[in-house]
């Protein structure tokens, strides 16, 4: 019994320490399955990658022995191009300054334009190749949908930047190294133009002939070198651009010393040709000193720089510069002048001066301005010749008409020279001078061919010697005008003796002959004599001493005879002197001789007549009235006679051209002025 219950203790330990392991290996199922479920659910999602790296397992034999070939296909030009583009960005490490480097600049830029070249090159190939890998991956299935789209997104964006400026294959790193080039061309052009010196605009006459070529020859050659990069990359016009800038811009300093604010003077501007007549003397200098010397030398240094480009190009730089600079305005000015419609007759000389000035430039302009970049100078220049040619033949041979149709006029009313008979001598003999009968033969010869018609020297000193004609005949209408006949012989004593001393030892007088000369000085002493004979000769006759013989008881009446006559001469006297103290002897020689013979003829016979009867009447109460000059102050108011007034400044007006030419700068002389002023 006692073993019995032994062995049931047994049984019940044992089945309870069974229980109890199996209870708490439910409990550690129970535990373990409350944490499968999460570890489950990153299992389910890590599936599909799974999937994915596998399917290729699952994919056809062929693909999977194919897809190998494709691939490096795509890669071999690919890894080339990153490489290439890893390079670029180490070339940006290595640009310098070059200002400093220059060559070694150029040098790392060159590289980078290769480098460039290469990707613009190959990165279209194999961006082709990487699709084509990409078509065949997603149509052999060879690779996930999604990673496959991924891979044609970013192909897409490589196309888009393939498709776009090569500037963007670098991050514009070529652009902005080129944009530096460009300032070290303004740099250097800059920094080396200085505005010609000059002391002031009088020193123009002591400037070189030619001006020598004003950059070193250094800062020539590194521009050049410049170029030859901004030119590889399209850049040709920005540089032309900026040359001309700062080219023309320092001429037109060089320029600012001259004053040339003249250039811009309109046509309404012009009071007369006198008031312009000294801005065309300086127009004609300021334009040769432009030329000769900074329009040649910009010239010179365009040739230099761009010598390698081309005629055409160097050329059409020049003409940008010369156009900027000033040139235009030069000509402008020129053209204004042929416009004015003031004083033409004066306006011949200054438009001769004009043609003379282009004429001395004729070679210059020809080799400067030639070029067919040059056309609108061209044309500006030649219809400026044409005009000024055209305009001064007009006037030359309107001249003897217009002294004509000055006939109507009135002669001046105190008998001197008409300001046309002055103006006409002195203006033909300017123009038989060395400085205007070249050019007006010149210009009359150019203006003869263009109508088909030959031009001899003979008809240019036939004109002239008309115009002396018709101022004769003006002379003997105008004479025959005056009131007063001893006026005339004056006006004609006067006018003659103008004649003979402003023609006599000239060109025009050489022309005339002695015998013209010798006709004209014995008609002034013809009018001289008549003149005095007609007006004060007659006054010694009233100083008349008959009767006047005293004897004892006669010298009441002899009184009475001596304030008789002395009042008739002192009335004559006086009026004779207020009337001709109007008038005038122009000639300095003439009027001192004239009032020496007029002394002549008065005081002494007065001087002797009172001396001999002044004591009968200076000792009464009247005697202011018979004595009523002294010899001396009768000769100081003769010698003070015929002297000339100060005038204002006139002009030798025309009626109207007879308008035979119609083109260009004729039209403007056309005026209905009938006045000599």
């Amino acid at each position: 019994m006692g073993s019995v219950n032994n062995n049931g203790i047994e049984n019940l330990a044992s089945a309870r320490k069974s229980l109890k392991s199996s209870l708490e290996k439910l409990k550690a199922i129970g535990l373990a399955a409350e944490t499968a479920g999460p570890r489950l659910d990153e299992i389910n999602q890590r599936l599909p990658p799974l999937e994915a790296a596998v399917r290729p397992i699952r994919a056809q034999m062929e693909a999977l022995v194919a897809v190998g070939g494709h691939i490096n296909r795509a890669v071999v030009p690919a890894a080339a191009v990153l490489k290439v583009f890893d390079a670029i960005h180490g070339l940006e490490k290595s640009l310098s300054d070059p200002q400093l480097d220059l060559p070694g600049y150029l040098s790392v830029l060159k590289r980078l334009e290769e480098a460039l070249r290469f990707l613009g090159d190959n990165c279209g190939m194999a961006i082709q190749w990487l699709d084509d890998i990409v078509d065949y991956l997603e149509d052999n299935k060879v690779a996930d949908d999604r990673y496959i789209m991924n891979l044609k997104k970013a192909l897409k964006y490589l196309r888009e930047l393939q498709n776009e400026e090569k500037g963007h294959l670098d991050g514009g790193l070529l652009g902005a190294a080129l944009d530096r080039l460009e300032k070290e061309f303004r740099r250097l052009l800059k920094e080396n133009s200085v505005p010609l010196p000059m002391s002031s605009p009088s020193s123009l006459g002591e400037q070189a002939s030619i001006a020598p070529s004003p950059l070193p020859v250094l800062v020539i050659q590194k521009l050049q070198a410049i170029l030859g990069r901004l030119i590889a990359n399209n850049r040709l016009e920005r540089c032309i651009s900026i040359y001309v800038e700062v080219r023309s811009g320092n001429v037109r300093a060089s320029l600012q010393a001259l004053n040339l604010d003249y250039l811009e003077i309109s046509v309404s501007e012009f009071n007369d040709v006198q008031s312009i007549e000294g801005y065309i003397a300086q127009w004609g200098k300021h334009l040769e000193f432009a030329v000769k010397h900074l329009f040649e030398a910009e010239y010179k240094l365009c040739n230099d720089v761009f010598e390698r480009l081309g005629l055409d190009v160097w050329m059409g730089c020049f003409a940008k510069i010369a156009a900027q600079a000033g040139i235009l305005a030069f000509l402008q000015f020129g053209k204004t002048v042929t416009e004015s419609k003031k004083d033409p007759i004066k306006l011949l000389l200054k438009l001769l001066d004009i043609f003379a000035s282009l004429n001395k430039l004729r070679l210059d302009f020809n080799r400067l301005f030639g070029g067919t970049a040059c056309a609108e100078i061209q044309n500006l220049t030649r219809d400026l010749i044409k005009r000024v040619i055209e305009g001064s033949c007009e006037i030359f041979w309107e001249l003897s008409v217009q002294v004509e149709l000055q006939r109507q006029t009135p002669p001046p009313s105190d008998g001197s020279v008409p300001r046309l008979v002055s103006f006409i001598t002195d203006y033909s003999n300017r123009l038989l001078g060395e400085d205007y009968k070249p050019i007006l033969t010149q210009a009359l010869v150019i203006q003869r061919s263009w109508k088909q018609e030959k031009f001899q020297e003979r008809l240019l000193i036939d004109e002239l010697l008309n115009l002396i004609s018709a101022i004769g005949q003006n002379l003997e209408g105008w004479s025959k005008a005056y009131n007063d006949a001893i006026l005339s012989h004056l006006f004609l004593m006067n006018n003659h003796w103008h004649l003979y001393k402003h023609l006599k030892g000239s060109k025009l007088g050489t022309l005339l002959g002695d015998p013209w000369l010798r006709e004209h000085e014995q008609f002034k002493e013809y009018c001289l004599a008549i003149f005095l004979r007609e007006s004060w000769a007659k006054l010694p006759a009233l100083l008349s001493r008959e009767g006047l013989i005293l004897f004892s008881g006669g010298r009441a009446t002899a009184r009475d005879l001596v304030k008789k006559r002395l009042k008739a001469f002192n009335e004559a006297f006086d009026d004779m002197y207020k009337k001709q103290s109007s008038w005038v002897v122009v000639e300095k020689d003439l009027r001192e001789k004239t009032c020496q013979l007029i002394v002549q003829a008065i005081v002494p016979v007065y001087r002797s007549y009172m001396q001999t009867y002044g004591p009968l009447v200076e000792q009464e109460a009247s005697a202011s009235k018979y004595a009523k000059y002294t010899a001396q102050s009768m000769e100081t108011m003769l010698s003070s006679l015929f002297q000339p007034k100060p005038v204002k400044s006139g002009s030798f007006k025309v009626r109207q051209l007879s308008g035979k030419f119609s083109n260009g700068a004729t039209d403007q002389y056309r005026s209905s002025s009938p006045t000599v002023t």
